[in-house]
């Protein structure tokens, strides 16, 4: 499957096309979840971390840095990289388990045309352009949101928010989140991509087929994440 998904384009214009398809499904599909949850993970990050920082020998400034680097080492890439995995893996299982199922692959394949390029290949280097996008997305807006929380709930000011968010920034925090969007974009996608390609039987294993993809990408995204960590930080 590999092997044939990284074969040369019949027609790159095709190719291109079905690229252009899927991620603007993937990324305009995903929005909307994304901006919500990331608003109130920044939040909630944000309260919490004021009720435990309960000593006025710490700084409030603390709190927005404690959220910026929960927000961009662990929040955004990896909490946002499970849900996408329920969203978009089980989007891409699913349609690949139907194309199957239905004998599309097969047509392809007597076409002449390589399923596993024209229709893997498209949806993997989608997922691994768009979702770390949204990482980046969901970065912005829980830090936002936990500013806002901040303000509203009394814990914090907006410009000593903004002052702890800029102190102390390590540039390679912002290198190693990227990594692990990347990473954790490659699995989803493969993974599901991978479950749905093989199914076998009737319309029922599409659905299995999905559950599988979403429990097995969930894994290995928490498998990664360990050894992203232990290595890289």
């Amino acid at each position: 499957m590999l092997k044939a998904m990284f074969s040369k384009p019949e027609n790159f214009k095709m190719y291109w096309k079905e690229f252009m398809t899927q991620c603007y499904e993937i990324g305009y599909g995903s929005l909307p979840i994304v901006v919500i949850i990331s608003i109130f993970l920044g939040a909630v990050t944000t309260v919490q971390t004021a009720y435990q920082l309960v000593s006025p020998l710490v700084p409030q400034a603390t709190i927005a840095q404690i959220v910026r680097d929960s927000m961009l080492l662990e929040l955004s890439p990896t909490v946002l990289s499970i849900v996408l995995a329920g969203v978009i893996g089980s989007k891409i299982a699913s349609e690949l388990g139907n194309m199957r199922v239905s004998e599309q692959i097969d047509a392809l394949e007597i076409m002449g045309v390589s399923p596993s390029a024209y229709l893997v290949f498209p949806k993997i280097m989608a997922s691994i352009v768009v979702i770390p996008c949204l990482v980046v997305i969901s970065f912005v807006t829980g830090i936002w949101g936990g500013r806002v929380a901040g303000n509203f709930s009394g814990v914090i000011s907006p410009n000593v928010f903004d002052m702890g968010v800029r102190q102390n920034f390590s540039s390679f925090s912002v290198v190693f989140a990227l990594i692990k969007a990347y990473t954790f974009a490659f699995l989803i996608s493969s993974i599901s991509a991978y479950f749905g390609y093989n199914v076998k039987g009737g319309s029922l294993e599409i659905g299995r087929a999905s559950t599988r993809a979403v429990v097995v990408s969930c894994i290995m995204v928490l498998l990664a994440d360990y050894i992203l960590a232990a290595l890289l930080l």
